[in-house]
């Protein structure tokens, strides 16, 4: 699933619930093929309505491509609470846009993007969702709830990340994932956007991820990052001035005569990261920003099913 560029009707970012309905309601499309075999986010199946019967679920939208009338026969509801949780500091704001980028092809619009997609989902299913946004500080918390006026007080929160903060903001995680935790009493699935920049050792922040679980949540983390940039290092062969958007720290080197050094780097990273959150039963997904937002949806759908 390819998302076209929308610059121009997410501009202002008012239309954020627009963008996550088209993301969804791609991703169903291409799941089948067939509208009576489709995979839905809020359905079962189709069966032929009955004269007599309710009119209340019929799917008009099916009845205009096949003028037969057809019912939709939804799930028992599985009552999912989930929350979400935005790590906001500096270096989500990464990497800056271009004129004509679209806001999700930098690290926290990106997360903003695909949280509103994962809400389009859980509204459609009626579960409820809650929020967290922390960097420096705990900037937000909104308990899991299902109404409509929940819905969009959520989305007015995920398009204020948008904007740049105009102070540096750190990243204290292992301090607000331990209070977030305190704060989510009831089981649920708890899904992590963050970019893993943090300076904490990695055992307090395993600590703090643990205490997630407690409870019995499942933890999904999404480890977003700018594959050219962060990833690869690619840059030409000029001397670059590198500075630290957290701690404002430079460091000048060419980057070619570093890249293969700092490939294998970050490669180990990673593995280490998959490692130690497969040892703590962490569902742990790196996620190229800018890219589609299959991924996204594939993981929280498995995840959904095996929660069991």
């Amino acid at each position: 699933m390819k998302i076209e560029s929308k610059r121009d009707i997410v501009s202002s970012f008012h239309h954020l619930e627009l963008l996550a309905h088209q993301v969804v309601e791609g991703f169903i499309s291409g799941m089948h093929k067939s509208p009576f075999h489709g995979f839905s986010a809020e359905f079962a199946e189709h069966k032929l309505y009955n004269s007599g019967e309710s009119t209340k679920h019929i799917d008009w939208k099916l009845f205009a491509k096949t003028d037969r009338l057809y019912t939709k026969q939804y799930e028992e509801e599985t009552n999912l609470r989930c929350h979400l949780i935005i790590d906001n500091s500096s270096s989500m704001h990464y990497p800056n846009l271009n004129d004509g980028q679209s806001f999700y092809e930098n690290k926290i619009g990106f997360s903003v993007l695909a949280s509103a997609v994962l809400m389009n989902v859980l509204k459609k299913q009626r579960d409820a969702v809650g929020l967290s946004v922390f960097s420096d500080q705990y900037e937000y918390y909104a308990p899991e709830k299902g109404s409509d006026r929940h819905h969009r007080m959520l989305l007015n929160t995920l398009e204020s990340l948008l904007e740049r903060p105009k102070v540096t903001k750190t990243t204290d995680t292992i301090t607000y994932l331990h209070q977030i935790a305190e704060k989510i009493h009831r089981r649920s699935m708890i899904i992590l956007f963050t970019d893993m920049f943090q300076s904490e050792n990695e055992a307090a922040l395993f600590s703090a991820l643990q205490h997630l679980k407690h409870n019995k949540h499942k933890v999904v983390i999404f480890h977003v990052y700018d594959a050219k940039s962060e990833l690869d290092l690619d840059f030409d062969n000029i001397p670059r001035k590198f500075v630290d958007i957290e701690t404002g720290e430079e460091v000048a080197v060419f980057a070619d005569s570093v890249q293969k050094e700092y490939e294998n780097s970050v490669s180990n990273y990673f593995k280490k990261l998959a490692l130690s959150c497969a040892q703590n039963r962490i569902q742990y997904v790196p996620v190229e920003v800018g890219q589609n937002f299959k991924k996204i949806l594939l993981t929280y759908f498995v995840e959904k099913q095996n929660f069991g």
